[in-house]
């Protein structure tokens, strides 16, 4: 009995390992390409927020955020020549499926360039609906919940359902992404009154 014991915990144990050297061999893998569609997306995202931008540079010093419920992992500087046009800010939060990231420019105007959400989990037809290209918070403009966003004044409340129009049914979502946005507005805002007048940081 304790040898057929002894058996099948080596067995177990054999299978664990081997399942784990699997699953880094995997990992080892995929992690490089998974990290380079990452980039891509990103360079991507940073070029429709800043059309005119002729090239990025990453913010040497970390933006705070004023908010525990947002964090920030990064900004850039979008830039026209010698000339910076905005401040990308790469934005995490919780949504209602869990963690959320947005990447949202503001252009020295101190207006929201526009917003791009580059993660959300939530439930598909209510808040995933954030995502699609065809569903439009206003349908006779097209305008889809973060292209709303797109030529609004930091200034503005950021409310859902007074100045930004809530996803139909799934208000958790909307206002944790508009969160997201309005404090990225804030904190651009801020960088680029202290830096685009004075040069590049």
């Amino acid at each position: 009995m304790k040898k057929d014991i002894l058996r099948l915990g080596t067995s177990l144990a054999l299978y664990a390992v081997a399942a784990c050297v699997a699953l880094a061999l995997v990992y080892s893998i995929t992690a490089p390409t998974i990290a380079g569609l990452a980039q891509q997306q990103l360079e991507a995202s940073l070029t429709d927020l800043f059309p005119d931008a002729e090239s990025f540079e990453a913010v040497k010093d970390a933006l705070p955020s004023v908010d525990t419920a947002v964090a920030f992992e990064g900004a850039w500087t979008a830039k026209r020549g010698a000339n910076i046009l905005g401040v990308a800010i790469k934005a995490n939060g919780k949504s209602y499926g869990g963690a959320a990231v947005m990447l949202v420019g503001i252009s020295t105007d101190k207006r929201i360039s526009g917003a791009r959400i580059l993660t959300l989990s939530d439930t598909p037809g209510l808040g995933a609906n954030a995502l699609s290209p065809t569903y439009f918070v206003d349908k006779s403009s097209k305008t889809t919940f973060p292209g709303q966003f797109s030529g609004k004044p930091v200034s503005d409340p950021f409310e859902v359902k007074n100045d930004v129009t809530a996803i139909t049914a799934s208000t958790i979502t909307s206002k944790a992404l508009t969160l997201m946005v309005k404090r990225s507005g804030e904190a651009g805002s801020a960088w680029l009154e202290a830096n685009a007048a004075g040069g590049v940081k």
